[in-house]
Protein backbone atom coordinates (compact mmCIF):
# COMPACT_ATOMS: atom_id res chain seq x y z
CA UNK A 1 0.00 0.00 0.00
CA UNK A 2 1.01 3.59 -0.44
CA UNK A 3 0.11 6.83 1.33
CA UNK A 4 -3.25 8.29 0.36
CA UNK A 5 -3.29 10.06 -3.03
CA UNK A 6 -6.38 12.25 -2.90
CA UNK A 7 -6.91 12.61 -6.65
CA UNK A 8 -6.28 8.95 -7.48
CA UNK A 9 -8.54 7.69 -4.70
CA UNK A 10 -11.31 10.09 -5.71
CA UNK A 11 -11.07 8.86 -9.32
CA UNK A 12 -11.32 5.26 -8.08
CA UNK A 13 -14.36 6.09 -5.93
CA UNK A 14 -16.00 7.70 -8.97
CA UNK A 15 -15.38 4.53 -11.02
CA UNK A 16 -17.40 2.42 -8.58
CA UNK A 17 -20.32 4.87 -8.30
CA UNK A 18 -23.75 3.81 -9.59
CA UNK A 19 -22.78 0.15 -9.86
CA UNK A 20 -23.68 -2.78 -7.66
CA UNK A 21 -20.47 -3.66 -5.85
CA UNK A 22 -19.17 -5.59 -2.86
CA UNK A 23 -18.06 -3.85 0.31
CA UNK A 24 -15.61 -4.99 2.95
CA UNK A 25 -15.50 -2.69 5.98
CA UNK A 26 -13.86 -3.45 9.27
CA UNK A 27 -12.72 -1.40 12.22
CA UNK A 28 -11.00 -2.67 15.30
CA UNK A 29 -8.95 -1.82 18.28
CA UNK A 30 -9.42 -5.47 19.30
CA UNK A 31 -6.42 -6.96 21.04
CA UNK A 32 -4.69 -3.58 20.92
CA UNK A 33 -6.85 -2.52 23.88
CA UNK A 34 -6.25 -5.66 25.96
CA UNK A 35 -3.11 -4.29 27.61
CA UNK A 36 -5.09 -1.39 29.06
CA UNK A 37 -6.66 -3.55 31.75
CA UNK A 38 -10.25 -3.86 32.92
CA UNK A 39 -11.16 -0.30 31.90
CA UNK A 40 -10.46 -1.00 28.24
CA UNK A 41 -13.32 -1.82 25.92
CA UNK A 42 -12.40 -3.58 22.70
CA UNK A 43 -14.54 -2.48 19.76
CA UNK A 44 -14.95 -3.83 16.26
CA UNK A 45 -17.29 -3.56 13.27
CA UNK A 46 -17.13 -5.98 10.35
CA UNK A 47 -19.01 -6.57 7.10
CA UNK A 48 -17.69 -8.62 4.19
CA UNK A 49 -19.33 -8.95 0.79
CA UNK A 50 -22.11 -6.53 1.60
CA UNK A 51 -23.71 -5.59 -1.73
CA UNK A 52 -24.20 -1.86 -2.10
CA UNK A 53 -24.77 0.79 -4.75
CA UNK A 54 -23.77 4.36 -4.04
CA UNK A 55 -24.46 7.52 -6.01
CA UNK A 56 -21.50 9.52 -4.73
CA UNK A 57 -18.24 8.62 -3.03
CA UNK A 58 -16.25 11.37 -1.36
CA UNK A 59 -12.75 11.41 0.14
CA UNK A 60 -12.19 14.23 2.61
CA UNK A 61 -9.82 15.41 5.31
CA UNK A 62 -6.15 16.24 5.63
CA UNK A 63 -4.90 12.89 6.91
CA UNK A 64 -6.01 10.60 8.26
CA UNK A 65 -8.83 10.77 5.72
CA UNK A 66 -12.48 9.81 5.67
CA UNK A 67 -14.64 8.31 2.93
CA UNK A 68 -18.39 8.66 2.65
CA UNK A 69 -20.46 6.62 0.21
CA UNK A 70 -23.90 8.21 -0.32
CA UNK A 71 -26.50 5.56 -1.07
CA UNK A 72 -30.14 6.04 -2.02
CA UNK A 73 -31.33 5.61 1.55
CA UNK A 74 -28.25 6.18 3.71
CA UNK A 75 -24.50 6.29 4.04
CA UNK A 76 -21.45 4.10 4.48
CA UNK A 77 -18.73 6.03 6.26
CA UNK A 78 -15.16 5.24 7.28
CA UNK A 79 -12.66 7.49 9.03
CA UNK A 80 -8.98 7.15 9.90
CA UNK A 81 -7.78 6.08 6.43
CA UNK A 82 -4.08 6.53 5.69
CA UNK A 83 -3.14 4.21 2.80
CA UNK A 84 -4.56 2.87 -0.46
CA UNK A 85 -4.03 0.75 -3.55
CA UNK A 86 -5.85 -0.60 -6.58
CA UNK A 87 -4.90 -4.27 -6.58
CA UNK A 88 -4.37 -6.53 -9.58
CA UNK A 89 -8.05 -7.53 -9.51
CA UNK A 90 -9.38 -3.98 -9.86
CA UNK A 91 -10.35 -3.66 -6.21
CA UNK A 92 -9.97 -0.41 -4.29
CA UNK A 93 -8.31 -1.13 -0.96
CA UNK A 94 -8.22 1.61 1.67
CA UNK A 95 -6.69 1.15 5.11
CA UNK A 96 -5.92 3.13 8.22
CA UNK A 97 -2.89 2.26 10.29
CA UNK A 98 -2.06 3.66 13.71
CA UNK A 99 1.29 5.18 14.69
CA UNK A 100 2.66 1.69 15.38
CA UNK A 101 1.56 0.37 11.96
CA UNK A 102 -1.37 -1.69 13.25
CA UNK A 103 -4.51 -1.90 11.12
CA UNK A 104 -7.36 0.14 12.61
CA UNK A 105 -9.76 0.31 9.64
CA UNK A 106 -10.15 -1.28 6.21
CA UNK A 107 -12.65 -0.15 3.57
CA UNK A 108 -12.52 -2.11 0.32
CA UNK A 109 -14.66 -2.06 -2.83
CA UNK A 110 -14.86 -4.70 -5.54
CA UNK A 111 -17.02 -5.70 -8.51
CA UNK A 112 -16.66 -9.35 -7.45
CA UNK A 113 -16.99 -10.94 -4.00
CA UNK A 114 -14.02 -10.98 -1.66
CA UNK A 115 -12.61 -14.35 -0.62
CA UNK A 116 -14.13 -15.67 2.58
Amino acid sequence: MQPMDILAVQRALNQFANREIYLHLETTNGAYAAHRGEQAMAVCAYIRNGRIRYQRGTLAGHGPYRVGLKMESGWVYGEGLTDWEMDGQGRLLLAGHDAEGRLAIALELSESPFDL
